[in-house]
């Protein structure tokens, strides 16, 4: 829930004068609505404010502001590719939720790579699963190294490791588009074909998350574009980003075991992340899950643990929980989370590992030592 507070609590928390907070509303730094009891009046994002006032008691110190960096703070790599401003996800500027409307991940591929036909995804070989680790790390132990790589070069490349990366996680060979592959493999229909679309266009990009950050790193080095990815899935398969998806399947069997709200105290105790409830940038909700949610009912064991979650900790379900729901909801493989959630950000690794090699720099930053030094 937004909140909203009044121009006396925004100085008092800022400790500004009143030309500042001003200032600050008109760069659009803090948002700004009426008092729908006083017209005249205007209250401010809570929200905002908090941010704002985390960064100055941060204050200028080099070592703040690296460690800040890492935990969700200051941006520290400069990309053109995503952003959430404002509570919105943008992909090079484009709305990510209105492409998801009606784009493929084709398409949005061929946004963020920076080509100009949608790539095709295309394979040929027999269909059946097989592991995704063993399809990168067989392809890393050939993998040449990006230095050196044109945009063309790598993107053909990047076309062929997903292609493989699909039919890894069950899609049908052919040339079609990849979610139809899927729900043809999967056994499903048309209308659960546009909701993979949909949730494939919403999922490919996301800021610098964690294992795009991983993927970044290994591309930084010059590692091949395989190794890249093999990077960015190790760190995509922990229970607290991309493994979110069974680790709430673990919750829910908790839930009915113990009941719902001593199974999510119990997790609480246990780790801080309850998976598939809130996220950092969205604190009024995630805007992927809500367009994955739209027009899918939730088992009754899903809605009932989603508002005891609510009830105990303010979180909303985010984009975890919603893929946890749509595969139930349609009936797709148990872990069809994941494997969107794989094939999505393949893409989107792909477009950093491009972005990242052209940039041409190390990543390499520094501890902060903290232990005992020899006298």
């Amino acid at each position: 829930m937004t909140i909203w507070i009044d121009r006396d609590t925004a100085l008092a928390r800022l400790g500004v004068k009143p030309q500042t907070l001003y200032a600050y509303a008109s760069r659009g730094r803090i948002r700004v609505d009426c008092d729908p009891v006083d017209s005249r009046r205007s209250l401010y994002n809570a929200d905002d404010i908090g941010e704002i006032s985390v960064r100055k008691a941060r204050g200028r110190k080099p070592a703040a502001i690296a460690a800040s960096s890492m935990d969700w703070g200051e941006p520290a790599i400069p990309t053109r590719l995503s952003t959430v401003h404002q509570g919105k996800l943008y992909y090079r500027g484009k709305d990510a939720l209105a492409l998801a409307q009606s784009a493929t991940l084709e398409q949005v591929a061929a946004l963020l790579w920076g080509i100009t036909q949608p790539p095709a995804f295309t394979s040929h070989a027999a269909t059946g699963e097989i592991d995704p680790f063993a399809v990168l790390a067989a392809l890393a132990a050939t993998g040449q190294p990006i230095i050196g790589c044109g945009t063309d070069h790598l993107a053909h490349d990047a076309a062929i490791i997903v292609a493989n990366l699909a039919l890894a996680c069950g899609a049908a060979s052919g040339n079609g588009a990849l979610h139809e592959r899927l729900a043809l493999g999967w056994g499903c229909d048309a209308a659960a074909s546009d909701r993979i679309r949909q949730a494939l266009v919403a999922m490919t990009d996301h800021d610098l998350n964690a294992s795009t950050f991983a993927a970044r790193v290994a591309a930084s080095t010059g590692a091949s574009l395989p190794a890249c990815l093999l990077a960015g899935l190790c760190t995509l398969s922990g229970p607290r980003h991309g493994g979110a998806g069974e680790a709430l399947r673990y919750l829910a069997v908790d839930a009915r075991h113990y009941g719902l709200e001593p199974a999510i105290r119990r997790w609480l105790e246990h780790d801080r992340m309850l998976p598939g409830f809130g996220h950092n940038f969205y604190p009024d909700g995630d805007p992927r899950a809500a367009l994955m949610l739209s027009g899918i009912m939730p088992t009754e064991e899903m809605k009932a643990l989603a508002d005891c979650v609510l009830a105990l900790t303010g979180l909303h379900p985010n984009c975890d929980f919603a893929l946890a729901a749509m595969t139930e909801a349609l009936s797709l493989p148990k872990d069809a989370p994941f494997r969107i959630f794989l094939l999505a950000r393949a893409v989107g690794w792909c477009a950093h590992v491009i972005e990242q090699n052209r940039d041409g720099t190390l990543i390499r930053p520094r501890g902060r030592y903290e232990g005992k030094l020899p006298v």
